[in-house]
C-alpha cells in the first residue's frame, strides 16, 4: 500500500474521531448512552467532557501533512495505539463487563479494523 493509503486511512481516522470527540465535548451524555447503554452523572459528563478535548486533540495532530513520508510516522503509531487500546477497552467493557449501547460492538469492530489497515497500510511501506 502506498502512502497516499496510509494518508486516506489517516485522515478517514482523524474525521471520525474529531466528530466523536465533538459529540463527547457538547454531550457526552449522548456519547455514552449509545456506546455503553449507561446514563451519566455530573462526574460522568465532566470527564466526557475532557475524553472529548482528547479527542479532538488526538485528531488534530494526527491529521496528516503535506510533507514527505516519515511526518507521517508519529500519527500513524498514535492511530494505531489509540484504535488498538480503544478496540480492546470496548470489547472487555462488552465481554466482561457486560456493558453495551446499540453501538458498542460497531465502534469496536471499527477500530479493530482500522488498526489492522494501519498494520497492513505500514509493512507495504
Amino acid at each position: 500500500m502506498s502512502q497516499n493509503n496510509l494518508g486516506k486511512i489517516l485522515t478517514f481516522t482523524a474525521i471520525v474521531e474529531l466528530g466523536t470527540g465533538l459529540v463527547a465535548l457538547i454531550d457526552p451524555a449522548i456519547l455514552i448512552a449509545l456506546l455503553l447503554g449507561l446514563e451519566v452523572s455530573n462526574a460522568a459528563t465532566l470527564l466526557g467532557r475532557f475524553f472529548g478535548i482528547a479527542l479532538i486533540s488526538l485528531s488534530l495532530a494526527c491529521w496528516p501533512g503535506r510533507q514527505g513520508s516519515s511526518s507521517a510516522l508519529q500519527p500513524f503509531r498514535g492511530m494505531l495505539l489509540y484504535n488498538a487500546l480503544v478496540a480492546v477497552y470496548l470489547g472487555y467493557l462488552g465481554a466482561v463487563g457486560h456493558m453495551g449501547g446499540p453501538l458498542l460492538w460497531p465502534v469496536c469492530a471499527l477500530h479493530a479494523v482500522v488498526s489492522l489497515l494501519l498494520i497492513w497500510a505500514s509493512r507495504e511501506k
